[in-house]
């Protein structure tokens, strides 16, 4: 063998610290494409639009009474279609967005790829807000116009619906990614806390979605709703500063956790 024979050169293992960065939007879209599919069940979504259809026949049933009233209409639309059927559709999705990934082992994929947090925590909200909607608001508008009420009734429960979904989206998305058995610990959320706990006391009612969602019926049709109190803009705001909140916790968390 010739001396000056070169021994061959070998190519390294990429270095996977240094690889490029996906880009938020393109980390955003992936992670919504992915959630979408993941949560489009043929019978989650039929069992949620049964669920979400009795507003209808509870708003019908309120119109179709001589003597009910906007108080009336309004108890139903907040103790049916704000109290229970918004949130327990939103927990479905919120929680099941990265939750459902996570125990199918799939968020792996999400995980180990070059990209912020934060953009998959938005995406996954999106894609359970994407599909909570159009099974919730059509349902809960149809009722409150069903009622018969007027007071601008149903303007109202378009403003306190779009509101609740929003905070609860991302609320549960959070509760999916912190908690194994999210559906357990939110219907304990939606049922014992928000159904029973915040009547208890003002103080107590301020962590309640229900509160604020109420408080928007209320001041924007005149009707007596219990915990029904604040203005508009408190009614919205603050479970906007919670949804905020909740993404931005839930994507410190989501950097922190293992992921098996």
């Amino acid at each position: 063998m010739s001396s000056d024979t070169q021994p061959p050169t070998l190519t390294p293992y990429p270095d996977v610290s240094r690889s490029p960065s996906v880009a938020p939007r393109v980390a955003l879209a992936l992670a919504y494409r992915v959630v979408v599919r993941q949560l489009m069940s043929p019978g989650r979504i039929t069992a949620l639009v049964l669920l979400s259809l009795t507003v209808c026949i509870a708003g019908f049933a309120v119109g179709a009474s001589d003597t009910a009233d906007i108080d009336d209409a309004a108890q139903v639309i907040s103790g049916l279609g704000l109290a229970v059927v918004l949130p327990v559709v939103a927990l479905v999705f919120g929680g099941g967005a990265l939750g459902d990934l996570r125990d199918d082992k799939t968020l792996v994929y999400l995980w180990l790829r070059p990209m912020q947090r934060l953009p998959i925590v938005v995406g996954a909200t999106l894609a359970a807000l994407t599909l909570a909607a159009p099974i919730t608001l059509p349902p809960v508008l149809a009722g409150a116009a069903l009622t018969g009420a007027g007071n601008g009734l149903v303007g109202a429960t378009l403003l306190a619906s779009a509101v609740a979904l929003v905070a609860y989206c991302a609320i549960f998305t959070l509760l999916g990614v912190v908690l194994r058995r999210f559906i357990v610990w939110g219907l304990a959320y939606i049922l014992i806390w928000e159904g029973f706990v915040s009547l208890g006391g003002a103080g107590v009612a301020q962590f309640a979605i229900r509160k604020y969602t109420r408080s928007i019926l209320a001041d924007q049709t005149g009707a007596d709703l219990q915990l029904g109190d604040f203005s508009t803009a408190t009614g919205v705001v603050v479970p906007l500063v919670a949804t905020v909140l909740a993404v931005a916790i839930a994507s410190w968390r989501l950097a922190r956790q293992d992921i098996d």
